[in-house]
């Protein structure tokens, strides 16, 4: 090709890119400028009267109510095994036996040791007796009697300690056998058989057992900042990742005062008791606990989304004031006219807590209705105190300026018109795109 020709076509394409870039530019310019004569669009939400449920969200373990850890007090081989998991048994049901061989030993060697000491009785009170008699024609002397009675007592003593080494031998055996306590259902077992047993300082647990599984809790770790609300006869909600679609009815039954402390965050355990007739939650699931702390009934009720929307006008303003007063803003002055606007910007982010301009100085909303000609719609800002919230909507405990009333268009913010790039309009060299444009 020729070099002349060569240089003619790239300057046409890049005469094409350039008018590309600048068609672009302009459709973007009458964009801006048709919305800035037509005005913001917004998003709105009504204004509706319903219930309102403030809860508290926790996480939790599930268990029967009655778990009994059963142990061996003695050491030795599992010779056999009467129960398994999830078997069915009965209070004083035979659970496991060690082997009794060493047990049977020490048994027959205490007896035999309670039968010579009995020998040893009778001798040293024959002793005695004849002592007695000697003394009593003055054949002997006193310190003779006096020691016969002496190795007859020590003979006594000797037997009462045989006999109780023999009870503790009998005892012994007696433990090789392990025994239910309770009637329930068996949920873990540690032991199998030929398996050695030490028991040294503790007890080793060789089977759980939950007594009734029908009856179940689950203990919850709820945060020190919400255990104030929680209160016993408390109506809560859960699920588990077996069930997730499926809700779990219960109550709370118990706020225990033993808090717990890790990494400086403090929490209470709060039990909750759970109905399990059909036997579908099981020991050691995870429960997602929701705990309905507070309910208001046919209340009048906002969005959340309408407490944190601002005009855009109004947040150019705060910033301006913001970086023009440097750090009043922060200390909230309350000689200042923006303050309230300001403190209740800062409280709507918190919900239903508030703070400072939160609910005693009030929050605002923006109703979206009709200027006065009727021919374009216009913002007018409502001054409200908030009660509770439940995520979504939040009560409105008084008006505090201005109207609101049921079916009111609250705005929630603004609408987005997305641009489309014209077809052959790529970015050239990494430069800016045009593409999401806020309408």
């Amino acid at each position: 090709m020729d070099p002349l020709e060569n240089n003619h076509t790239q300057r046409r394409y890049l005469i094409i890119a350039i008018l590309v870039v600048v068609g672009v530019l302009v459709g973007l310019f009458f964009l801006r400028r048709g919305r800035d004569e037509g005005g913001d669009k917004y998003r709105t939400e009504a204004v509706s009267r319903g219930d309102v449920s403030a809860s508290v969200s926790a996480t939790g373990t599930l268990s029967a109510v009655t778990t009994v850890q059963i142990g061996s007090q003695v050491s030795g081989i599992i010779a056999r095994l009467y129960a398994d998991f999830n078997s069915q048994v009965q209070k004083g049901q035979l659970l496991a036996e060690l082997d009794p061989t060493s047990f049977l030993q020490a048994v027959e060697q205490r007896q035999a040791d309670v039968t010579r000491s009995q020998i040893e009785v009778a001798n040293a009170q024959l002793n005695y007796n004849r002592q007695k008699r000697l003394s009593a024609a003055g054949l002997i002397s006193e310190s003779e009697l006096d020691s016969a009675k002496a190795a007859y007592d020590s003979a006594r003593a000797q037997l009462s300690l045989s006999q109780a080494s023999l009870r503790q031998a009998q005892t012994n055996l007696s433990y090789t056998k392990i025994y239910s306590p309770i009637d329930g259902q068996v949920v873990d077992r540690q032991y199998d058989i030929g398996q050695t047993v030490a028991a040294s300082f503790s007890a080793p647990t060789l089977f759980t057992i939950a007594q009734d599984m029908t009856k179940m809790q689950v203990q919850a770790d709820v945060d020190q900042s919400d255990i104030g609300r929680v209160k016993v006869g408390q109506p809560v909600r859960f699920t588990v990742d077996a069930y997730p679609d499926q809700q779990f009815d219960a109550a709370i039954s118990q706020v225990r005062l033993n808090a717990t402390v890790n990494q400086n965050v403090i929490t209470y355990p709060v039990i909750i008791a759970v109905a399990n007739p059909d036997l579908r939650l099981r020991p050691s699931m995870t429960a997602d606990v929701t705990m309905e702390v507070d309910t208001v009934d046919n209340v009048l009720r906002v969005p959340n989304a309408a407490l944190r929307f601002r005009p855009p006008a109004e947040e150019g303003e705060e910033k301006g004031e913001a970086g023009a007063r440097g750090g009043a803003s922060s200390r909230g002055d309350e000689g200042s006219p923006r303050a309230g606007a300001g403190a209740g910007g800062g409280a709507s982010g918190g919900g239903a807590r508030g703070g400072r301009g939160g609910r005693a100085a009030g929050q605002s909303v923006y109703v979206l209705a009709k200027s006065e000609d009727g021919k374009k719609s216009e913002l007018r800002q409502v001054r409200i105190k908030t009660g509770i919230t439940d995520g979504r909507f939040t009560e409105v405990s008084s008006v505090l300026s201005g109207t609101l009333n049921p079916g009111d268009q609250v705005v929630t913010g603004l609408e987005t018109l997305k641009v489309e790039t014209p077809a052959g309009a790529s970015p050239m060299g990494g430069g800016r795109r045009f593409g999401m444009g806020r309408f």
